[in-house]
C-alpha cells in the first residue's frame, strides 16, 4: 500500500540532511587528522581512533537499530538519533583530550547509526512506489556527495575556522533538521509491535561485525597475517555461523533470513557490494595520486574529487525515475556496464594526465554509479516487507559502510603488492616514484573493473531467470 504524504518533498529534504550529516561525519575528519595529532600532542596511531571508532561503531549498530526502529516505530528512533547526533558533535568540538574526543565519536556514530539506517526506509514508506527510484536516487546522491566531499569540506573549515568547526557545523544543521522532520514526518506506527527484540542474535552479530572490521581496518597496519588480525578473521567467521544459526531457531529473529531467498534482494544487495568495494579504490587511492603523481595542491584535490559525485548527485533521480517506469533491472544493469566501462577508462590514467583528463575519466564512473545505485536501491527497498523496511534500510547501509571498509583494505593489499612489484622492491607510497604509482593505480582499477564485470553477470543472469 502506498503512502504519499502532502509533505513528502519536506520529509525527503529533512532526511536528506540528516543522511549527509551522517555521511560526511565519517569522512571529513581524514584531512583533520595532521592537526589533531599537533592539537592533542599525540601520536598517529591513537589519532587513527578518531575514525575507526566512529566506522566501527556505526557498523555494529545499523542492523540493531533498523531491527528496533521496525518494532517502535521510525520516527521515534530517527528523531533519537538526531538529539544524540547534536549533543555528541558539540561534545566533539569541545574535547578537551584526544581520548575524550574518541568517546565522543563512539557517541556520534551511534546517532549517526539511527539517521543512516531508517533514512532510506522513511523515503521508501513515505513516498509512493511509483516515484520510489527517484526519491531514493536524490538519497543515494546525498550520501555518496557526503563521503567524497568530507575531506574537502574539512579542509576548508580547518583553513578558515579551526578543527572544531567541523563538528559544531552539526549543531545548527541539526536542529534545522530535527525541525523538519517534528513538523513534516508522520508518526509512522510500527507494523510489528508485538514482536521481541532478538538480543542474543544483536550481541552476536555485533560480536562478529565488530572483529571483521578491527581485522580489516588494523591489520593494514600490522599485516594481515599477524596473530591477533588471524585469530579475529577466525571469531568474525565463528560469530557469524552462530548467528545465522540463533536466527533460524528464534522466534522474532534480528533478521529475516527468508528475505535472501528473494533474487530481488539478495542479488541487488550482492551487486551493490561489489559496486561500493570498487568505489574504495576511488575515494582512497586518487587523492594520493593527485598530490604524489601529478602535484596538485590540497584544495584542487578535493575540488577535482568533487567532480564525479556532483554528477551523481544530478543523474540519480533521473535514474531513480527512469527505472520507476521501465524497471530497475534494466536501468541497474546498463550503470553496471558503464561503471566497468568507467573504470577501464580510468585505468589509462598515468603521471602526463592533465586536470582536465583526470575529470573526464572519473565522469564515466560517477555516470555509471548514478545510473546503478538509484533502481539497485529502489528494488532492494521494494522487496522487502513493509514490515520489515528498517532491517532492509540498516543491510543497505551496512552493505555499503563494510563494503568500503574491504575495498579499502583488499584493493589497498593489492596495490601495496603492484606497487612493489613496479617498484623491484617493498616501498611505501610516500616515498613511491610518480610512474610506479601510477602504474599500480592503473592495475588496480583493472581490479574494479573485474569485480563489476563479474556484478554485471550475475545481474544478466538474474534478468534471463526473471523473463522466463
Amino acid at each position: 500500500m502506498d503512502n504519499p504524504y502532502h509533505d513528502k518533498w519536506l520529509i525527503l529534504i529533512a532526511v536528506s540532511l540528516a543522511l549527509f550529516m551522517g555521511a560526511i561525519d565519517g569522512t571529513i575528519v581524514n584531512v583533520a587528522l595532521p592537526t589533531l595529532v599537533a592539537n592533542f600532542h599525540t601520536d598517529f596511531p591513537t589519532i587513527q581512533w578518531v575514525v575507526l571508532a566512529f566506522l566501527l561503531g556505526l557498523s555494529v549498530l545499523l542492523l540493531s537499530v533498523g531491527r528496533l526502529a521496525d518494532m517502535m516505530g521510525k520516527k521515534r528512533i530517527f528523531m533519537l538519533g538526531l538529539v544524540i547526533f547534536i549533543i555528541s558533535s558539540a561534545l566533539c568540538g569541545l574535547s578537551p583530550t584526544v581520548y575524550f574526543l574518541i568517546a565522543a565519536r563512539l557517541l556520534q556514530s551511534s546517532g549517526a547509526a539511527m539517521l543512516l539506517a531508517l533514512g532510506i526506509a522513511i523515503v521508501t514508506e513515505t513516498w509512493p512506489s511509483a516515484e520510489r527510484g527517484k526519491a531514493l536516487g536524490i538519497s543515494a546522491g546525498v550520501i555518496s556527495l557526503g563521503i567524497v566531499l568530507g575531506p574537502s569540506l574539512g579542509g576548508l573549515i580547518i583553513g578558515t575556522l579551526s578543527w572544531h568547526w567541523i563538528f559544531f557545523i552539526n549543531v545548527p544543521l541539526g536542529l534545522l533538521t530535527l525541525a523538519m522532520v517534528w513538523r513534516s514526518m508522520p508518526p509512522l506506527h510500527p507494523k510489528v509491535a508485538h514482536e521481541k527484540f532478538d538480543f542474543a542474535g544483536a550481541v552476536v552479530l555485533a560480536g562478529g561485525l565488530l572483529a571483521l572490521l578491527l581485522a580489516l581496518t588494523v591489520g593494514q597496519n600490522v599485516g594481515f597475517g599477524h596473530p591477533g588480525i588471524l585469530a579475529l578473521f577466525g571469531v568474525a567467521i565463528v560469530t557469524l555461523v552462530l548467528f545465522v544459526l540463533i536466527e533460524q531457531r528464534a522466534r522474532y529473529p534480528m533478521v529475516d533470513l527468508s528475505l535472501f531467498r528473494n533474487l530481488q534482494f539478495s542479488l541487488n544487495l550482492a551487486t551493490g557490494a561489489l559496486a561500493f568495494i570498487a568505489i574504495a579504490a576511488v575515494v582512497f587511492f586518487l587523492p594520493f595520486y593527485l598530490q604524489l603523481v601529478l602535484g596538485q595542491p590540497v584544495i584542487a584535490v578535493g575540488l577535482l574529487m568533487g567532480a564525479a559525485p556532483l554528477v551523481q548527485t544530478v543523474l540519480g533521480p533521473l535514474s531513480g525515475s527512469i527505472s520507476d517506469r521501465y524497471g530497475t533491472r534494466s536501468v541497474s544493469i546498463v550503470g553496471l556496464i558503464v561503471l566497468v566501462a568507467g573504470y577501464l577508462i580510468a585505468s589509462t590514467m598515468s603521471v602526463d594526465t592533465s586536470p582536465a583528463g583526470f575529470v573526464l575519466r572519473m565522469l564515466p564512473i560517477g555516470i555509471g554509479m548514478a545510473i546503478f545505485q538509484s533502481p539497485n536501491n529502489s528494488a532492494i527497498m521494494g522487496a522487502a516487507p513493509r514490515n520489515r523496511l528498517g532491517i532492509a534500510s540498516g543491510m543497505l547501509s551496512i552493505t555499503r559502510t563494510v563494503g568500503q571498509t574491504m575495498g579499502v583494505a583488499l584493493l589497498g593489499a593489492f596495490f601495496a603488492v603492484l606497487l612493489s612489484y613496479y617498484a623491484g622492491q617493498p616501498t611505501d607510497l610516500s616515498v613511491a616514484a610518480p610512474a610506479d604509482i601510477a602504474h599500480a593505480l592503473r592495475g588496480e582499477f583493472l581490479m574494479a573493473a573485474a569485480l563489476l564485470g563479474f556484478a554485471l553477470l550475475l545481474s544478466l543472469l538474474a534478468w534471463r531467470r526473471e523473463r522466463r
